[in-house]
């Protein structure tokens, strides 16, 4: 079986074109969208179904930059192991320490401007994770770019509680 990469004749590496992937994903889809089979017997439908099920999901994990990267480190035998590995590096650590905190006192101080000043902060920061990451993945450092993710993951996380505590004083 072939992998996502192989799927939308794409070389397997992090930098992805985005326009070569979306005009490949069209000629899966075309190939294999249900409507084209609906004459056709049960079994072809169901074929048909189940390719243009993974073409969406090979696309959507080709398309997300954290998805990509986690499923790099799976292909090249890397398990993420996001249950059960939440060890990060004691400076990162801190770093979320002092978010956390500058999340509290914006919310208890009711500060948009705070808040807005950490979104930006967090925006820069996954930016250069991801670039991290990326150039791990480059150099073949998958244990590296897997440390990257997880720690991308909580950056989200974080990202999203910061964007809810944003609505929250917003609305």
């Amino acid at each position: 079986m072939q992998n996502h990469f192989e799927l939308f004749h794409l070389p397997q590496q992090y930098a992805v074109d985005l326009k070569a992937l979306d005009q490949a994903y069209r000629e899966v889809q075309n190939q294999v969208h249900p409507d084209k089979f609906a004459r056709s017997p049960d079994a072809e439908k169901r074929v048909a179904m189940q390719w243009a099920t993974r073409a969406n999901e090979a696309y959507q994990t080709l398309r997300s930059p954290m998805r990509r990267a986690t499923y790099l480190c799976e292909l090249n035998g890397v398990d993420l192991e996001t249950e059960s590995n939440t060890a990060m590096a004691p400076a990162f650590l801190m770093q979320q320490m002092e978010w956390r905190e500058a999340l509290d006192d914006a919310r208890a101080a009711k500060d948009v401007n705070a808040l807005a000043a950490l979104d930006a902060e967090l925006a820069d920061t996954r930016r250069a994770q991801l670039d991290d990451i990326g150039g791990a993945l480059d150099a073949q450092q998958y244990d590296k770019a897997a440390l990257g993710v997880r720690q991308l993951m909580f950056l989200e996380k974080f990202g999203d509680e910061v964007a809810a505590a944003f609505d929250r004083m917003t609305d």
